[in-house]
């Protein structure tokens, strides 16, 4: 094993890496593709994005959720489904935040999206917004 090179990952640059040998976890890999560490970088880019398109949907619904909560109550059932029909009201009203609300959805799935919620109401909103992801 003396004749092949090991190349630590995280010291991987923009050379050619084509042909290149790399130790992973104890196992060779024996052959690179010309663009993988492109292609690593551009996935990472992709999740980032999705990632703060969620929390930036998340934060508006945050605050629509707080607002509304604070002038009206949430006691009975029906108070609470009357606070996130006005929610849901003025995301319709706003296209692209009902749209970015969509897509963070998808991109980031149904359970990322709850966890970036942080209101007891977020359940009922939720079933409502899964319902135009599947529109």
């Amino acid at each position: 094993m003396a004749d092949k090179e090991t190349i630590r990952i995280d010291k991987i640059d923009s050379r050619d890496q084509r042909g290149a040998k790399f130790n992973v976890g104890g196992n060779y890999v024996e052959r690179a593709d010309s663009v993988s560490s492109q292609q690593s970088y551009a996935n990472q880019t992709n999740y980032e994005g999705a990632d703060k398109n969620l929390a930036e949907a998340a934060a508006e619904i945050q605050q629509l959720l707080n607002q509304l909560s604070q002038t009206n109550p949430t006691t009975t059932s029906q108070e609470k489904m009357i606070v996130v029909s006005e929610v849901v009201d003025r995301i319709e009203n706003k296209p692209t935040l009902k749209a970015k609300v969509i897509n963070a959805l998808k991109a980031g799935g149904v359970e990322a999206f709850k966890e970036a919620l942080d209101h007891p109401l977020v359940n009922i909103l939720v079933a409502t917004i899964e319902g135009w992801a599947e529109a």
